[in-house]
Order: structure tokens, then sequence, then C-alpha cells
């Protein structure tokens, strides 16, 4: 694994632990303006904003991410880390569990890498 790789990861785990966490001022910094995320459970879009506005009310909480299997692919100045989660969150007041499949794409703006674009597959069995 490269130093960049390891970076990149680094980043990555930035993201996973924000959301645990529900910091809203972290994930503000490491999402790009314009980041969607594609849906595990339904696959609708998730705005940036709408997902700091659900996570900053309390709506939805995440109570485990696990990420596995990551590998890093990196095209200029962007790269797409594809890995495996194991996460537990509650939605209103449910807890729901799903083992996913991922794919983060970054891009490096003045530097700095940010998510623009998140998408988890679920696996099934």
């Amino acid at each position: 694994m490269t130093q960049l790789d390891s970076g990149l990861l680094a980043v990555d785990d930035a993201f996973f632990a924000a959301l645990l966490s529900a910091d809203i001022d972290s994930l503000g910094s490491l999402l790009a303006d314009d980041f969607i995320l594609v849906g595990v459970f339904d696959g609708g879009i998730v705005t940036k904003s709408a997902l700091l506005e659900v996570l900053g009310s309390g709506i939805l909480t995440f109570v485990s991410v696990e990420p596995a299997e990551r590998e890093v692919r990196r095209y200029g100045d962007a790269a797409i880390i594809v890995g495996r989660t194991s996460m537990k969150c509650r939605f209103s007041g449910s807890e729901i569990g799903v083992e996913s499949r991922y794919t983060h794409v970054f891009a490096e703006v003045e530097g700095i890498w940010r998510l623009v674009s998140a998408q988890g597959t679920p696996i099934s069995g």
C-alpha cells in the first residue's frame, strides 16, 4: 500500500467516524458541496445538505460502521475506494443493520481530498 493509498483510507475512515459521531462540522469539510449519496436501502439520492440535516436532527444515527476489504484506485485528481461495510443505524427509532459493498469517489480540490459521491449496495445472505 502506498502512502497515498493510506492517506485516502484515512479520509475514508474520517468519513465513517464523522457519521458515527454525527460530527456535522467534519462532514461539512469532508464532503464536496455537490456531494450525493445513493442510499443503500432504497437507491434514493441524498444531497450533502439533506444528509447533514438528517444526522443533525438525530432522525438518523449510526451505531456502528465496520469497513473491510477496501481497495484504492487513483486517476489523477480523482480516486475511488471500493469496500465492504457492516453497518447498524437507527432511523426514526428503528434499528437497521446492513451488510453492503460500497463505492466512494473522491476528488482532490486545492490539495484536499473531498468525498463527491457514495453508493452502497446491500449484500444478502
